[in-house]
C-alpha cells in the first residue's frame, strides 16, 4: 500500500509540474511576444519619422539591432532594406501588412518559417508620400526557446523530481503510519482518519461475534472431550486424507500412542494393519464397514462411517468396541453347544443300541436284565445332564425368582454331606465335616448345590481309601467353606479352565466316574449369584482344595 501511495503521489506531483511548466512557458511566451510587439510598434513609428526626414542612416541607430527595416514604395517596389539589396527583392505590394498599411495607415502580420523554426512579426506604417516603412522582428518558436533553455529546464526538473520523491516518501509514510499502528484488538480505541471509523466499528462487531463463537466452540469442544474422554469405546475422527483430527483416551491407549501427539498424524502411523487400511478405503468410498481386529491383547470391533458433506466424503468416523467378552462368550456358546450335543448323543446311542437289541429279540434272556440296567443308568445320566443344563441356564439368567434368606452354612454343609455318605461308601472314600456355625445371606438351594458338587467331584476323582474334608469357619473376610480331598489333583495348566463348562482334566477317567462336566461351572455361577468368591489349590497326586468365601449376614457380623 505504501508503494502505491508513493507512486501515486510522485505521478501526481510530476504531472502537475509538467502541466505547470507548459502553462508557464506558454504564458511567458505570450507575454514576451506582446512586449516585443509593443516595442516593434514604437520603433516602427520611430523609423517612420526618420523616413519622413529622408535620412536612412538613422535606421542604424535603432536600439534593437535585430530589426530588419524595409522601405516600400507605393507601387510595392523596395527602395531600402537593412539586410538585403533592394534590387533582388520582389514586389511587396501583396504582403498582408503592406496592404493593410496602405489601406488604414498601419498594418501587422505574422509568418512562420518551418525550415528556420522561427516566427517573423511584421509591423508597417504608411508615410505621407504613400510609401510604407516596415519593420520585421524574428522571434524564436516555443520549441526553440525551450531547447535554448534546456539545461535550466532539466535542472529544475531534476530538482522538482527529487523534491517530489522526498515529499512522496514522507507523505506516504505519514499516511500509512496510522494504518500500521491500528490496534485491531480494540478497534474503537484508535484515533486517526474519520474515514476508517465505519471499518473499525465493523471490525469491532465482527470480533465480538468471533469471541462469542470461539467461547461457544471452546465450550462444545470441552463437552465433546469430556464425553469422549470418559467413553470406554475408542473414537477417532479423521479428515479425507486419513489425518487424525480428534482421538479420545481409549483409542489412543488401544493404539499405544499419546493422545496429544497423535493429532495431525496419519492414522496408519498409529496402526499399520492391512485390515485397517482396507476398512478406511471403504469409508473413503462412502461405504460403512466393520471388522474385528486384535488390539492390546483383546478383540475389538472397528466401525467406520464416512462423513458426507454436499455429496462428498469430507472425513471418517472410527469407533472401536471391546468385543473380547462377546467373542469369548460366542466361542463358549459354540463349544457348549458342541459339548451338549456330544454329551446327549453318548447316552442316547447307548440307550438306542441296547433297546434295539432287546426289541429285535437279538438279546439273550440272561442279557435282558443287564441291558435294561444299562438303559436305566444311561437314562439317569441323560436326565442328570438335562437337569444340570437347565440349572446352569437358570443361573445364567441370574436366578431372580429364587428367594434370598439367612442360612447357616454349617447346617447346609452337614445336610449335604449326610446325603453323600452312600456314594462315598461305594467309592471307598471317607467324608468328614468340621468347623463352626456361620450365618450367611444367600439362596440356600444354590449353596446346597455348591457343597454337593464340590463334594461329589472330590469323591469321584479320589482314590479308594482317600478322604474328603469339609470345613466351615468364620474369618475376617466372611464365612469360608473349604472342601479338601486326597485325590488325583489338577495339573497347573488346567487349573485356569477347570470351571469351564464340560471341561475335564482326565477325559478317559470321566467315563468311569460318570458326571456331566457341569458341576464346577454350576459352583462358579452359584457363587457369583450369592456374592461369594471361589479359590482353588491343587497338586497332582496330592489332592485339591476348593474354598468358597461367602459374605456373612449383616446382623451376625461382629
Amino acid at each position: 500500500m505504501t508503494k502505491r501511495i508513493f507512486r501515486s503521489i510522485c505521478f501526481a506531483v510530476l504531472a502537475v509540474f509538467a502541466v505547470s511548466l507548459a502553462v508557464i512557458m506558454g504564458v511567458l511566451y505570450r507575454y514576451f511576444t506582446d512586449v516585443q510587439l509593443s516595442q516593434l510598434r514604437t520603433e516602427t513609428k520611430l523609423c517612420a519619422d526618420i523616413a519622413e526626414a529622408g535620412d536612412t542612416s538613422g535606421f542604424a541607430d535603432l536600439p534593437d539591432k535585430n530589426l530588419r527595416v524595409t522601405w516600400i514604395m507605393p507601387d510595392g517596389t523596395v527602395s531600402y532594406d537593412s539586410e538585403y539589396q533592394s534590387e533582388v527583392l520582389e514586389n511587396h505590394l501583396a504582403r498582408e501588412e503592406v496592404k493593410e498599411a496602405l489601406e488604414s495607415g498601419h498594418g501587422e502580420s505574422t509568418r512562420y518559417s518551418s525550415t528556420l523554426t522561427k516566427r517573423s512579426i511584421y509591423c508597417a506604417e504608411r508615410l505621407e508620400d504613400g510609401s510604407v516603412i516596415r519593420l520585421c522582428l524574428a522571434q524564436n518558436s516555443v520549441v526553440t526557446l525551450m531547447l535554448g533553455m534546456l539545461p535550466q529546464i532539466l535542472l529544475v526538473c531534476v530538482a522538482a523530481a527529487l523534491l517530489a520523491l522526498f515529499l512522496a516518501g514522507r507523505l506516504s509514510k505519514n499516511i500509512v503510519k496510522p494504518l500500521n499502528c491500528l490496534n485491531l484488538d480494540d478497534p474503537l480505541s484508535n484515533e486517526g482518519y474519520d474515514e476508517l471509523a465505519p471499518l473499525l466499528r465493523r471490525i469491532d462487531s465482527q470480533q465480538t461475534q468471533l469471541r462469542y463463537q470461539e467461547e461457544q466452540l471452546s465450550h462444545k469442544r470441552d463437552e465433546l472431550e469430556t464425553v469422549t474422554g470418559s467413553m470406554n469405546e475408542g473414537l477417532v475422527l479423521l479428515n479425507k486424507q486419513w489425518t487424525v483430527i480428534s482421538i479420545n483416551s481409549a483409542a489412543a491407549k488401544l493404539f499405544g500412542a499419546d493422545r496429544t501427539s497423535s493429532v495431525g498424524k496419519d492414522i496408519l502411523t498409529l496402526n499399520r494393519s492391512v485390515e485397517l487400511q482396507k476398512l478406511l478405503e471403504k469409508a473413503s468410498g462412502g461405504e460403512r464397514a466393520e471388522i474385528i481386529l486384535p488390539l492390546r491383547g483383546g478383540e475389538y470391533q472397528l466401525d467406520v462411517s464416512p462423513v458426507v458433506t454436499d455429496g462428498n466424503v469430507a472425513g471418517i468416523a472410527l469407533l472401536m468396541f471391546d468385543v473380547t467378552d462377546k467373542m469369548r462368550s460366542e466361542q463358549m456358546r459354540r463349544e457348549f453347544t458342541a459339548n451338549v450335543s456330544h454329551e446327549l448323543k453318548t447316552p442316547l446311542h447307548s440307550i438306542s443300541g441296547y433297546a434295539e437289541l432287546i426289541a429285535c429279540g437279538m438279546a439273550k434272556e440272561e442279557d435282558v436284565r443287564p441291558f435294561a440296567e444299562k438303559i436305566y443308568a444311561e437314562a439317569r445320566r441323560l436326565i442328570q445332564l438335562v437337569e444340570d443344563i437347565i440349572r446352569l441356564s437358570q443361573l445364567d439368567e441370574g436366578a431372580e425368582e429364587m428367594k434370598r434368606e439367612n442360612a447357616d452354612l454349617y447346617a447346609v454343609a452337614s445336610e449335604t454331606v449326610a446325603g453323600l455318605e452312600g456314594e462315598a461308601d461305594k467309592a471307598g472314600v471317607t467324608v468328614s465335616l468340621e468347623g463352626e456355625s456361620a450365618v450367611i445371606s444367600c439362596i440356600p438351594r444354590l449353596v446346597g448345590g455348591i457343597v454337593y458338587n464340590l463334594c461329589d467331584n472330590a469323591i469321584k476323582y479320589n482314590r479308594r481309601g482317600g478322604t474328603v474334608t469339609v470345613k466351615v469357619e468364620r474369618t475376617e473376610e466372611g464365612a469360608v467353606l473349604t472342601v479338601r480331598d486326597t485325590g488325583i489333583g489338577i495339573p497347573e495348566g488346567d487349573q485356569a479352565r477347570i470351571f469351564e463348562r464340560f471341561y475335564r482334566v482326565d477325559k478317559s477317567r470321566s467315563n468311569e466316574v460318570g458326571g456331566t462336566g457341569l458341576g464346577l461351572s454350576i459352583v462358579k455361577h452359584a457363587a457369583m449369584i450369592n456374592g461369594a468368591k471361589v479359590g482353588l489349590e491343587s497338586k497332582v497326586g496330592e489332592g485339591t482344595a476348593v474354598t468358597v468365601t461367602f459374605p456373612e449376614a449383616k446382623d451376625t457380623q461382629k
